[in-house]
Order: structure tokens, then C-alpha cells, then sequence
């Protein structure tokens, strides 16, 4: 079984190329940026308008480039390519997402387990589960509660992700149109890369209430047969 998905942008010297370019991209929208930023106070009426949708779509091209920059560095990473461990690496984004779930007064919990691996070298699969919670903190406007739940069954195991109550209104962090669309890159990223290991995805009425990933037990090789 192969321990992972074909990379997104094709060979090395692609990755490579596109990397570059994507970094060469960075600075000079930063510093468009800055200047529209500085031109909204100076203008008013119809041009504030304008000079403000132009700041939005920046704001969404810049943080489309960071994300595809993470996808990059994580397709270039010289770990080795092995099926990673479901429940350590579950745990280990947890605990590292957990500060920023406080920050934003997000419950974050984690329950359950496995001894199941999935066939992703572990930078991708933890790149892929720090998308999917995230985007679950991200989209909550107050007070919230996210429950996880790991289970491991006899032919796949499961992870639970439930939010309690209701989403996030529409004024909350994750409706923001410049956030919505990052979420949207991000969600593509994780579905792609879970479903080329063979999981599944399932996500209910709305991306921030909550999902469930299905990944299935590795295929053990059938053992040779003995000739008499």
C-alpha cells in the first residue's frame, strides 16, 4: 500500500518552482497591502468602497498563498514516507491547537483512541486534522464546547467531531468572507489528502458544526500459500 497520495503539483522540480513563486508573491502583497490599508482612511463614499473590496480580496489572495505555502512545505518534508499512528497524531494536534481553542473560549476535548495507522506520512495527516479542527475553533462566536472522539473498530476507526449548541452566527469570526474562503482552501486540502489514504469525510448541515472521518484498517498481505 502506498503511504500516501501523489503530491498535489506533480514532481519535485514543480514543487520546487512553485514554491518560488509563491514566496516571491508574498512580500509584494504584503505591501499592497499596507497601502490600501493606509488609503481607506484617506478616501471616502463610493472610493472607500472601492479601496475596501480591493483590501478584502487582497486579504483573501495573501491568505490563499500561506495555506498553499503549508501544503508545499509539508509535500517537501523529508519524514519518512510511512503509514502514520491515527491516535498519537490525533492527540499531538489537540494539544497543540488547544491554546488558540482557549484563546477564542473554545472547549476543546478529546476522548477515546486507537492503535490504528493511516497510510499518510504523519506531516501530512497532521497537516490535514490541524485544518479540519481548526476550521471547527475558528468558526465559533462564543462560548463553545467541541467534543472529539476516536474510536477504533474492527474493519475502520472513527473520529467524531461535535460542536455543542449551535454554530456560530453570521457575525462570528468564521462567516467573514476573507476567513470563509481560507476555510474553504483548507477543507479541500484535508479532504484531498484523507481520501487519497482511503478515509472518508462526512461533514453535517455545516463545515463548523462538526465531522466524521472514517479511515480504514490497513489491509494485513496475504500470507503465501505452502506447497506440499
Amino acid at each position: 500500500m502506498s503511504a500516501g497520495p501523489e503530491p498535489l503539483f506533480g514532481r519535485t522540480q514543480d514543487q520546487a518552482l512553485l514554491g518560488e513563486l509563491l514566496h516571491s508573491l508574498s512580500q509584494p502583497l504584503t505591501s499592497l497591502r499596507c497601502s490600501l490599508e493606509l488609503s481607506v482612511e484617506e478616501v471616502a463614499g463610493p472610493q472607500q468602497d472601492a479601496v475596501s473590496a480591493a483590501l478584502e480580496q487582497t486579504d483573501r489572495v495573501i491568505g490563499v498563498v500561506r495555506v498553499m505555502r503549508e501544503y508545499l512545505d509539508t509535500e517537501s518534508s523529508t519524514s519518512p514516507q510511512t503509514p502514520a499512528p491515527l491516535g498519537p497524531v490525533v492527540r499531538s494536534v489537540v494539544d497543540q491547537l488547544s491554546p488558540t481553542a482557549a484563546e477564542r473560549q473554545v472547549r476543546l476535548q478529546l476522548s477515546g483512541g486507537c492503535s490504528s495507522t493511516i497510510a499518510l506520512p504523519e506531516p501530512r495527516l497532521r497537516l490535514a486534522l490541524q485544518y479540519l479542527i481548526g476550521v471547527l475553533i475558528e468558526g465559533q462566536g462564543r462560548p463553545r464546547e467541541i467534543t472529539l472522539r476516536l474510536e477504533q473498530g474492527p474493519s475502520e476507526s472513527e473520529l467524531r467531531a461535535h460542536v455543542e449548541q449551535e454554530v456560530a452566527s453570521a457575525t462570528a469570526p468564521g462567516r467573514d468572507p476573507v476567513i470563509a474562503t481560507l476555510h474553504e482552501v483548507q477543507l479541500a486540502i484535508a479532504r484531498r489528502l484523507l481520501e487519497s489514504a482511503g478515509a472518508s469525510l462526512i461533514f453535517g448541515r455545516d463545515p463548523h458544526a462538526g465531522f466524521l472521518l472514517r479511515i480504514p484498517r490497513p489491509t494485513q498481505p496475504a500470507a503465501p500459500e505452502l506447497s506440499l
